[in-house]
């Protein structure tokens, strides 16, 4: 069966970020589970990248997908133009309890370049609706990534993030260096000074930029870009797709930085890495100045599938794994809701361990997943073609001096039964939150004996 569906489906497929001319087939998946995909042939790899950042709870979480199958029997879908629905309103509400202070507003798409797309948006017209149309640019960063989507392209590096081919297409925005001592910073204040009379917004990747070279910057940076922002009156938006839910260490990575941006984007492990779901997050600042009377200043935006329930009910399971609701307490409600399911989430298998109650659990697990990446991938930094080796959070980069052969490199990967997918000049690590000491373990072994082999 599984011969029939893969050769007859596969000549039909576009797949992406590859030459498909050269690029070998990819590998058969036929089930996961924790940590681990398995093969059509019976192998299983450790997943070194949770499915691009995004399975954070692993695969298969028992709680999310009781949620989702309940969700499913009751309202799969229905369109959030002129209706609302139980799973959204309690997502929203239970966002912005947790976010950074003042989001207050929560509007849902489909995926998280979508989400960038409404930040941006959303900043074009908040200055519009104020009589500032000519605040029409973007201020954007080397070496950072937001989506495929047109707009995302935009505030994307145009050399390093994928986009090279579109450079000419899309607008063209402010590109700097992120500034990185105080003579940069000051030169960066004067610019800003310059061109804040036609900037609706700066968008950032906070502490670490992914698919533009997995890059970090410190918190003091991010805080010291923030502030520069605000003191030229150009809103500050925080892309956390990537970052979001512990990824760096801290729930959100402007929490290490105690900044509170305009707006938030937030994907990928939203919903635990289940379905797609974006939200884009915003201040009640920046909401009010879509209210009035004139029908134009309405934020005309609205995705088919955006508040889609079954993702909302999978991002809420996901949120009762990372904050499990204190006594008496019940997230959600429904008129036939079993209260324990959500006071308490389901018992979990192996390589599904449950967070506890004390919100020190997942922190602690972030800093020995740090711990780990760190002394574990430290050895490489001897190895011959290797210039640096970076941890933050749950994410171990191997800095290499000149690019990849990937091609010959991922066979090795799969031989020793990890997914490690390196790119360019990097090899990284984003694996599961959940993830067991004896598999990172594996990983990081992997990648020091496949370099040092090499």
């Amino acid at each position: 069966m599984t011969k029939d569906w893969y050769n007859e489906g596969l000549p039909h497929i576009w797949r992406p970020y590859c030459q498909m001319k050269t690029e070998p087939p990819p590998l058969p998946v036929v089930s996961t589970q924790g940590c681990r995909i398995t093969l059509a042939d019976g192998r299983e790899l450790i997943d070194g990248i949770a499915s691009w950042w995004s399975a954070c709870h692993g695969y298969n979480h028992p709680h999310i997908a009781a949620a989702v199958k309940k969700q499913l029997e009751i309202m799969p879908h229905v369109m959030f133009g002129g209706l609302a629905h139980e799973p959204a309103l309690t997502l929203a509400r239970r966002l912005t309890e947790i976010a950074p202070a003042g989001l207050s507003r929560v509007f849902f798409a489909d995926s998280g370049s979508v989400a960038v797309e409404v930040a941006l948006k959303m900043a074009l017209q908040y200055w519009r609706n104020l009589g500032k149309p000519h605040k029409d640019r973007f201020i954007c960063f080397k070496d950072g990534y937001h989506g495929d989507t047109p707009g995302a392209m935009s505030v994307s590096d145009p050399e390093k993030s994928l986009h090279k081919a579109f450079k000419n297409s899309v607008i063209k925005q402010y590109v700097l260096d992120i500034p990185a001592d105080e003579y940069s910073f000051a030169e960066f204040d004067t610019l800003l000074g310059g061109i804040n009379g036609n900037v609706a917004g700066l968008i950032i990747e906070p502490l670490v930029q992914g698919a533009g070279g997995m890059r970090f910057h410190s918190a003091d940076i991010l805080a010291e870009i923030h502030r520069l922002a605000k003191k030229h009156n150009i809103l500050f938006i925080a892309d956390e797709i990537a970052t979001g839910f512990y990824r760096t260490g801290n729930l959100f990575a402007v929490n290490e930085a105690g900044i509170a941006p305009d707006i938030l984007c937030l994907g990928k492990a939203l919903t635990g890495g289940t379905m797609t779901l974006g939200a884009t997050l915003a201040s009640e600042d920046v909401f009010s100045a879509f209210l009035g009377d004139n029908p134009d200043a309405a934020f005309m935006h609205g995705p088919t599938f955006m508040a889609n329930p079954l993702a909302c009910a999978a991002a809420n399971a996901s949120l009762d794994l990372f904050f499990p609701s204190p006594p008496g307490r019940r997230w959600r409600a429904a008129p036939d809701e079993d209260d324990a399911r959500y006071d308490t989430p389901s018992p979990a298998p192996s390589g599904h361990p449950l967070p506890k109650r004390e919100g020190k659990d997942w922190p602690s697990r972030l800093e020995s997943i740090e711990r780990q990446l760190a002394g574990q991938l430290a050895p490489c930094r001897t190895l011959p073609g290797v210039v640096d080796v970076r941890v933050k959070g749950a994410i171990g980069v191997v800095q290499m001096e000149a690019n990849i052969d990937v091609t010959a490199l991922k066979p090795k990967f799969i031989g020793r039964g990890v997914w490690v997918r390196p790119f360019r000049d990097i090899v990284y690590l984003a694996p599961p939150l959940v993830i067991s000491t004896e598999e990172l373990g594996m990983l990081t072994e992997a990648i020091h004996v496949i370099l040092r082999d090499a």
